[in-house]
């Protein structure tokens, strides 16, 4: 390698690819390589990567607990603009990833290393994800992608390193998916599901029951917003991260949030992943309903219009870009009115807006109502139609 490292901080969970690449590091670059874990509530055991990595060789290891960080500045923000890349995914991974980098960053300053790496694929996105965040944050970073130049280039010659180094590994051919999970959401690829044509197995599903063994009693609750974001759930106050505990729990329990995706990756092909998002389907149902009387029709109109974009610029690493920041400063100047209550039933699946209120509410039952009104005259409708129907009219006639 041409290029002198000195230390560097590797985004690490313990799995096989970042232990097999902790080890790689140190024998390739002869260098000092710290392990940081971020802990996103993805409720998998962590007590034993400490100890883990500074066996595989890590000088030192951060293990960071930012689950209130991960939903108070970047799920909430991402759901206050209804974000869904291609009409169905919720950016669970995608969302998750400039947070990593940002600490990432973080620690490498602090530690004065001159190097970060991770263990993405040269074929998926989150290496444009985490290295778009690396250059916005620290310009002059090195950055070590193992997957783009090593030799280790299937699972089973990374097992044997694994092996022939005495690295511990959880994987086995038994289970054969690709998992990431935070609080926001988990998901799979890899095995049978490569095929998009056959149906995922029931086992692999870990935060939602089946939909059909579901409770069979539907179970009302109540979600209260201010200004976009959630703050409490059947009236009670919670910290963002608890309250999104709290979502999970009863998506889960009633089998809601399950998705089967095929999506086209920023690197050009399209793959297929299951995804279990619980408390993020009740979120942006509930978020979507209380904006139907809170916000202005072409204000909604116009942001709306923008979310595919947005999104887009999530799902492509562009998080810390100006032009995500600067649609985040529009979208949330139009959720100062979105304050209120909606109450939701959770049946097998599903997730039924019941009811929303709010004392800004744009709703007028005055205006609306099919009785008798003094507030409406229906007769100024016959101008606002012959107005519009205008260049219709004049469309026509000139055909002939």
């Amino acid at each position: 390698m041409s290029e002198k490292i000195n230390k560097v901080v590797l985004a690490y969970s313990g799995g096989l690819d970042t232990s097999v690449i902790l080890r790689w590091l140190i024998e390739t670059y002869d260098c000092e390589v710290i392990a940081f874990s971020a802990d996103l509530g993805q409720e998998e055991e962590l007590d034993t990567v400490e100890e883990k990595a500074l066996k595989t060789g890590a000088s030192k290891v951060y293990i960071d607990d930012l689950k209130e960080e991960f939903i108070k500045d970047f799920v909430f923000p991402a759901f206050r603009a209804n974000a869904i890349y291609e009409s169905q995914y919720l950016l669970g991974t995608s969302i998750a990833r400039p947070l990593i980098a940002k600490r990432q960053i973080e620690i490498a300053n602090i530690e004065e290393a001159d190097s970060v790496s991770h263990g993405a694929t040269g074929k998926g996105n989150d290496q444009v994800r985490f290295e778009l965040g690396y250059y916005a944050l620290k310009p002059d970073i090195k950055i070590i992608a193992p997957w783009r130049i090593w030799n280790l280039t299937s699972r089973t010659a990374l097992m044997a390193f694994a092996e022939s180094h005495g690295i511990p590994v959880p994987s086995t051919p038994k289970n054969p998916y690709s998992t990431d999970r935070n609080m926001l959401h988990i998901s799979y690829e890899g095995g049978i599901l490569e095929d998009p044509w056959k149906t995922p197995p029931e086992d692999i599903y870990i935060l939602t029951v089946s939909p059909q063994n579901a409770p069979d009693q539907a179970e009302e609750i109540e979600m209260t917003f201010e200004k976009g974001n959630p703050v409490a759930v059947n009236n009670k106050t919670m910290s963002p991260a608890t309250l999104f505990k709290e979502l999970n729990r009863l998506g889960g329990k009633h089998g809601i949030g399950r998705a089967d995706i095929v999506e086209n990756r920023f690197v050009g092909m399209k793959s297929r992943g299951i995804y279990e998002t619980p408390g993020g389907t009740i979120l942006r149902t509930a978020h979507i309903a209380l904006e139907s009387i809170t916000m202005d029709r072409e204000v909604m109109h116009l942001r709306d219009s923008l979310i595919p974009r947005y999104a887009e610029m999530i799902y492509n690493g562009f998080w810390f870009s100006p032009e995500r920041e600067l649609m985040q400063t529009m979208i949330d100047k139009t959720q100062e009115n979105v304050s209120g209550l909606v109450r939701l039933k959770l049946y097998k699946g599903s997730c039924q807006v019941l009811g929303r209120k709010a004392d800004y509410s744009l709703y007028s039952e005055d205006f609306a109502t099919f009785e008798d009104d003094r507030v409406y005259r229906q007769g100024d409708a016959d101008g606002f139609i012959r107005l519009n129907a205008l260049r219709l009219r004049i469309r026509e006639i000139n055909k002939h």
